[in-house]
């Protein structure tokens, strides 16, 4: 596929100078910054996580001709060890493959390990013991990557289990139950991908009640070190700069039972780490705190909460502590940073200096100098902050000095919410708007989004605290108040921040280019409103856009350069890989794989591998040949070279589009027909049940119904259902019907009052409660659409599909269709076509009506519908289009046999 896409250039791309360093083999794995080369020998490409390849065959210049060369199935492939069996049909999994002399190794969906020559898919083994089969043990299920050295590959199994697997066979060599001192609980060992180097493999643990970093020995698996996220009483440290700090107290007093929070904080290692070897250091971060009470709820744990939410560098060889920096002091919003930090020796005001780049929630990168944790950029800004007395905010946060990634308010950074204006003309508007209602910013009649008194959080008044002249969006106001910016406080009632608890950078692979000295990171956009008692750490609003994409900054100063919007999150897994042929290869979770300019961000080329893609995109070589890998689903592995002409079932080399992929973050409940409840929606009432407990509901699903159907020219009617409706138990108080972001309609009803809206136009309108934002319903108006057999013609009635070099690339031009229009049908607005492989619906390029109204002339891109139509001499194609009709939006349909050939 060939769509276009606008990436922004914000910063002009200066040349900067990187120090040339000499490497051995990728493989070796014996320094920080090797590229790789022929091997991809780890996730993150090499002990840095920079995910970068010096392999340049495959570049900006012949980008066009990368096409698929073979598909395989890890889990369709049979099992070899440890007993062989058919394999299955899983999906699902957060791997990143590696390769090491031109096999391919990786996690398989149920959590096993499979290697596959990398010249042509074949199976060379694959390791899923289960205890179904008399195996002392099973797999794990999501794994994060798998690491290979010393002739073995290192995996995690059922049990807390590290577990080595000959790299030639996949016969089981050691399983190992590592434990922490005195028997003691490492946290879960099961997801997070190993790190092998000189003797020693280096794992992560996650979801456990206390969590640490540790290392085995290659060897055998015998215990080396552990370092634990939580510092437990009494532990106090000294950093490589001399300061002392009693960690063990930045935890509050003990609780009743004696117990310090620390040791049930979590504060996971959940991603692999990084090593230097020159410098003998293990870089990991660790987790958000989740003890005493909640993630969300900081009352019983004053203090900073050590090492939760902190990048800590550690003696490789013995775990000793180093140094750390906190990115978030006493974390109550689950916005940790974890992520696999990368390293990098880069150039700043004219020295090298050895980098280590640190951010992920929080949509900031923190660069600081790797030997001493100091910042790089210029010093840390401790940033004055609202504070909750209630929850113990810390007065501060830190922010970098070149500011944050999102630019929200116009020229510079920024950590806010848009406010911005509800209107047909901006949909989808700014990726960072904010729901209306939320922090009490509801519409006036223009729709502009403006901080309403009284609201839902008048209740906090008497214990937020703000700082001197806190106004960060520099509103006009006669008071403070919560804006939607970043660390602002929560106790029992919703406040939406940026940037969320699943959005920023999140779980994604970052990348380094020292050919344009650019960091890159893959990010998603999902604001989030927290409270004590949202599940999930946060609850996404419903009804907002999650979107995301790419940006670039300057390694060597940390500001945004561009940013490529893609369209789709791009924070939980899609990560990135650069090349020195200039090109950053990235993902999206509806199967997409694209090729950007790594100078500017720019769209080169697209495929469609029909799965979501949660790992990076890996490269290597054979015999000269470079292969770009992906892994659709976990389990569908691509590989792509110059002149690659595999074709899929339908006789393309692409998949066919999946379904729409679902941007706004759903309601909960299944669609209700509107015909059987009258049309009617009831405001804040989970159901239509005449008790207490539904009474001003305060929900997420308090609209009854929260999901309905009605087809267009549906009149519906919205109540605030008072004794009319409610004899025993009406609502008391007043409701609203937000809608947005068109801002089509907002009333305000009393008990018992309702309000009537006609849906002229097909589309999803959600709407919510002013008086608590959380319930949440939308009304999906839908067409009957009216056939109109014999009216669409293809011109010519046979398309040719072939690509003309071999490569999908080159299917190339417009299919054009004419429909004859019916009397009384005038102004098409929306024009698609449908196809017989996918529930997609592709838009028209062009759609033109002639001078006496009764022809309807459409194109449609060849590059779009080809890997959605098979071959054949009668392929059904339906063209459906809008037309008003008497007043109203009617669609018509008409269905054109076509021969198709590829």
């Amino acid at each position: 596929m060939k769509l276009s896409a606008t990436a922004t250039t914000l910063v002009a791309l200066a040349a900067l100078s990187t120090p040339t360093v000499m490497f051995g083999a990728a493989a070796d794995l014996n320094a920080c910054c090797t590229p790789g080369d022929q091997d991809m020998p780890k996730s993150g490409g090499n002990l840095g996580n920079q995910s970068y390849s010096s392999l340049s065959q495959v570049n900006r210049s012949n980008i066009s001709q990368l096409g698929p060369v073979w598909k395989t199935s890890t889990s369709a492939a049979a099992v070899t060890q440890p007993t062989p069996r058919a394999g299955a049909a899983d999906t699902g999994q957060q791997t990143t493959p590696v390769v090491v002399d031109g096999v391919i190794y990786a996690d398989t969906p149920a959590g096993g390990v499979i290697a596959v020559n990398g010249a042509n898919g074949a199976v060379k083994w694959k390791w899923e013991p289960t205890t179904a089969s008399g195996a002392p043990f099973g797999t794990t299920g999501t794994r994060r990557g798998v690491s290979v050295g010393a002739g073995k590959v290192y995996t995690l199994a059922a049990g807390n289990r590290v577990v080595a697997l000959d790299k030639d066979t996949g016969a089981l060599v050691w399983a190992v139950q590592p434990t922490g001192p005195n028997g003691a609980s490492l946290g879960n060992i099961a997801k997070v991908g190993t790190i092998y180097h000189d003797g020693m493999v280096f794992v992560g643990t996650n979801d456990g009640s206390r969590n640490a970093a540790f290392a085995v020995r290659a060897s055998d698996g015998g215990m080396l070190w552990s370092f634990y996220g939580g510092a437990e009483p009494g532990r106090i440290v000294t950093d490589v700069n001399g300061v002392r700090v009693d960690a063990g107290a930045t935890w509050g007093p003990l609780q009743p039972n004696g117990q310090s929070c620390a040791l049930t904080s979590g504060t996971s290692p959940w991603l692999h780490g990084a090593v230097d070897p020159e410098l003998g250091i293990f870089y990991v971060t660790f987790g958000n705190v989740r003890s005493c009470q909640s993630s969300q709820d900081g009352q019983q744990r004053p203090g900073d909460n050590l090492f939760g939410n902190s990048l800590v560098a550690l003696d490789m060889r013995t775990g000793a502590y180093k140094w750390h920096h906190q990115s978030v002091r006493h974390d109550i919003f689950d916005m940790d940073n974890v992520h696999s930090p990368v390293l990098a020796d880069v150039s700043v005001g004219g020295q090298t200096r050895k980098a280590i780049y640190y951010g992920s929630k929080a949509h900031m990168t923190f660069i600081l100098d790797r030997t001493n944790g100091k910042p790089l950029t210029g010093a840390i800004v401790m940033k004055p902050m609202v504070v909750d007395t209630r929850q113990n905010n810390a007065p501060t946060q830190p922010f970098p000095a070149h500011g944050t990634w999102v630019d929200t308010l116009g020229p510079g950074p920024d950590e806010c919410i848009v406010w911005e204006k509800l209107g047909t003309d901006n949909i989808p508007g700014n990726p960072w708007r904010g729901v209306p209602n939320y922090n009490g910013y509801q519409p006036d009649a223009q729709g502009n989004l403006v901080y309403t008194e009284p609201n839902y959080l008048d209740v906090d008044k008497p214990f937020v605290q703000y700082p001197g002249g806190y106004n960060p969006r520099g509103e006009a106001q006669s008071q403070p108040h919560r804006q939607g910016c970043l660390w602002e406080p929560h106790f029992d009632f919703p406040v939406l921040t940026m940037s969320s608890q699943n959005g920023g950078a999140d779980l994604s692979n970052h990348g380094y280019s020292p050919r344009t000295n650019l960091y890159y990171v893959p990010y998603g956009v999902a604001p989030v409103a927290h409270y004590r008692s949202a599940g999930s750490n946060g609850l996404r609003a419903l009804g907002e856009y999650q979107t995301g994409g790419v940006f670039a900054i300057n390694a060597s100063t940390g500001k945004l350069v561009w940013q490529n919007h893609l369209g789709l999150d791009a924070a939980h897994g899609q990560g990135v890989l650069a090349t020195a042929g200039d090109l950053l290869f990235a993902s999206q979770p509806d199967g997409m794989l694209y090729a950007l300019d790594a100078t500017n961000g720019k769209t080169l080329w697209k495929f469609q591998t029909d799965g979501e893609i949660e790992g990076a995109v890996t490269t290597y070589s054979i015999n000269g040949e470079q292969y770009v890998l992906a892994i659709a689903e976990g389990d569908k592995l691509w590989a792509f070279k110059l002149g690659g002409s595999y074709k899929s079932a339908s006789g393309s080399s692409e998949m066919p589009t999946p379904a729409p992929f679902v941007v706004r973050r759903a309601v909960g409940g299944s669609a209700v027909e509107g015909s059987t409840l009258n049309n009617t929606v009831y405001l804040a009432r989970p159901n239509r049940t005449d008790v207490a407990a539904s009474v001003d509901s305060i929900a997420t699903n308090g609209m009854s119904p929260t999901f309905m159907r009605v087809p267009v020219g549906t009149t519906v009617t919205f109540t605030n259902p008072g004794p009319a409706q409610m004899p025993n138990f009406p609502n008391q108080k007043m409701h609203c019907a937000t809608q947005f972001f068109e801002g089509l309609f907002n009333p305000k009803l009393a008990p018992g009052e309702s309000f009537q809206y006609t849906f002229t136009k097909e589309g999803e309108y959600f709407f919510n409660d002013c008086t608590d934002p959380r319930p949440t319903g939308k009304v999906v108006a839908y067409h009957v659409p009216q056939d109109v057999p014999g009216a669409l013609q293809l011109v010519p009635s046979t398309l040719n599909m072939r690509a003309a070099n071999g490569v999908f690339t080159s299917v190339q031009g417009l299919v054009t269709t004419s429909f004859k229009v019916p009397a009384g049908y005038t102004r098409p607005t929306e024009v698609r076509l449908k196809t017989p492989l996918s529930t997609m619906l592709f838009p028209a390029v062009t759609a033109t009506l002639s001078g006496d109204g009764r022809t309807l002339v459409a194109t449609f891109d060849k590059a779009l519908i080809d890997n959605n139509m098979p071959a054949g001499d009668a392929v059904p194609l339906t063209l459906m289009a809008n037309f008003m009709n008497a007043g109203a939006e009617k669609q018509l349909t008409s269905t054109a046999t076509v021969r198709v050939i590829k």
